[in-house]
């Protein structure tokens, strides 16, 4: 197996533990309540900006399905700021974790050299 292909493969693995589950509190819900979306990119290429860039979309998608399942009135000013709020905290701890999964699989990788 070459480097690049272990690489991914690695990726993949931690992410799927990792990385592919998006948590937010809906605010429509209790604040005991949570609510999250598995986002799948294991047909995507993390090393290319396409594959990063699609991945982003995925997540921004699915932010969106937990944060604001059904839509919000932008007329209420207080549920459109707290589905906007969990949506940009929902996209940054998922590409937060999606960052911290490419840096231990690099890790791994050198460490095997």
């Amino acid at each position: 197996m070459t480097k690049l292909n272990e690489f991914r493969r690695t990726s993949i693995t931690f992410a799927a533990l990792a990385a592919c589950l998006i948590a937010g509190t809906s605010f429509a819900a209790s604040p005991q309540t949570t609510s999250s979306v598995t986002v799948r990119y294991g047909d995507l290429d993390l090393t290319k900006d396409e594959g990063m860039s699609t991945l982003h979309a995925r997540v921004a998608a699915a932010a969106h399905q937990v944060c604001a399942p059904d839509g919000v009135d932008i007329r209420d000013l207080q549920a459109y700021a707290a589905a906007r709020s969990c949506e940009a905290q929902a996209i940054a701890d998922a590409e937060s974790r999606v960052q911290g999964v490419k840096v231990a699989a690099l890790a791994a990788r050198h460490s095997r050299s």
